[in-house]
């Protein structure tokens, strides 16, 4: 799927600077680093409340496609400019990750 069409179809605010034309295979969710770079899969959207800067560096190391930052929670500005920096889409949405795995998940069906 890609990127673009889910940040429409989900109503997903965009708080990096990308183009966001990326294609994603699988969604990971996951709040806890270590379990997360152990589990989730490369070009994986991941559905996360962290928004410290750490989440780019593990973004980074296993090759997400994006990550979706739920509950409004409100995004480090050193988190977004290092995601920028390494052209790592980062979207915020004020839903649940269960509301937006549900939607990406019918939007694949």
């Amino acid at each position: 799927m890609n990127i673009k069409n889910m940040i429409e179809k989900l109503e997903l605010d965009e708080v990096t600077n990308l183009s966001n034309d990326i294609e994603f295979e699988n969604v990971y969710i996951g709040d806890l680093l270590s379990v997360v770079m152990s589990n989730a899969k490369e070009n994986s959207i991941w559905i996360t409340i962290q928004t410290h800067l750490n989440i780019v560096a593990v973004a980074d190391l296993i090759d997400i496609a994006g990550i979706i930052i739920v509950e409004d929670m409100e995004v480090d500005k050193d988190t977004i400019e290092k995601a920028n920096e390494l052209e790592i889409p980062i979207l915020t949405t004020d839903k649940s990750a269960y509301e937006i795995a549900c939607g990406i998940y019918k939007l694949e069906n």
